[in-house]
């Protein structure tokens, strides 16, 4: 009883940290999702602006735009390695020609989703710069080993406690990031599933470099624990790419960009008054100018009648 009412309320608090506030319901993508679509490879890493209640806490936590991340697998023929795909095909049942990610969602777990589920949010796409082919597939190969796990919620908590005075908070409330947990992990997030998986082919995300007393470098692998969405974007060894909504080469054709003018019940408030203020100049120069000529004339008269 207590456990079914405990699974109700937790079913309650993920619908509402998933559901999307009115004011981001009217938000339009900037990025040409079509032609995203014709360009992406496989194991690529798309980062999403995030709208929903959880997305604007990620972005308090990570201060970045980016709140979420997906590594994109291809569709099902693509997808090369036989035991990953038989994987794959156990979570998902759709359209084999529909392009795929895995991720990783509060309340659902590391799912396979179509990405034409997010054809309407911001998307950046980070890839791996000089990624071999065979490489890919590892990478695509790992990620389908975590489908079926939960989503890390205290690992969400975690990071945002590292907002705070770390002596400040009870032993019991500090982050167990930094614990050492044996063997494979029951719980992640979507930028530590992704971390992890380049991690395991020791493509660098963003590595811990030291120096030997010879000078030579050492790259460290980071906890992949402590990976953020942003952290592709930043990442030397990713390169970004963009799909403007406006798919042409912008030398000058920013200058045929269909711009609107918006104006607002202010904007016309300010107009009103300075044509006012304007009428009212005009009004004085005019009135100025027929005083001056008034006593030029009347200066010439009395200047007449003196001689």
């Amino acid at each position: 009883m207590i456990s079914n009412l405990k699974n109700t309320l937790w079913q309650l608090v993920v619908d509402w940290l998933n559901d999307i506030p009115k004011g981001n319901r009217n938000m339009q993508a900037i990025n040409n999702f079509e032609h995203m679509l014709r360009d992406l490879r496989p194991s690529d890493v798309i980062l999403f602006e995030g709208r929903t209640r959880v997305g604007e806490v990620i972005k308090i936590i990570t201060l970045s735009p980016w709140t979420h991340a997906a590594l994109y697998i291809g569709r099902l023929n693509e997808i090369t390695d036989p035991e990953a795909l038989e994987i794959v095909k156990k979570h998902y049942q759709g359209d084999p020609a529909e392009p795929l990610v895995i991720e990783s969602l509060l309340g659902f777990g590391t799912v396979v989703n179509p990405l034409s589920d997010y054809a309407n949010d911001n998307l950046r796409v980070c890839r791996a710069d000089g990624l071999s082919f065979s490489d890919q597939n590892k990478v695509i190969a790992f990620a389908s080993e975590h489908l079926g796990m939960s989503y890390d919620v205290r690992q969400l908590l975690d990071l945002a406690r590292f907002m705070f005075p770390y002596a400040l908070l009870p032993r019991r409330w500090r982050s167990s990031l930094f614990q050492h947990n044996a063997g494979r992990p029951t719980n992640i997030v979507c930028s530590s599933m992704i971390a992890r998986c380049y991690q395991s082919v020791n493509f660098p995300v963003l590595p811990i470099i030291k120096t030997n007393n010879k000078d030579r470098l050492k790259f460290h692998k980071r906890n992949f624990r402590l990976f953020v969405p942003s952290d592709f974007d930043y990442s030397p060894y990713f390169r970004i790419l963009k799909f403007p909504a406006w798919p042409v080469p912008m030398r000058e054709a920013y200058r045929d960009l269909p711009w609107e003018e918006e104006t607002t019940e202010d904007d016309d408030t300010d107009s009103k008054e300075k044509v006012s203020k304007i009428a009212r100049l005009k009004s004085f120069v005019k009135k100025s100018k027929k005083e001056k000529t008034t006593d030029k004339t009347i200066n010439n008269t009395t200047t007449r009648s003196s001689a």
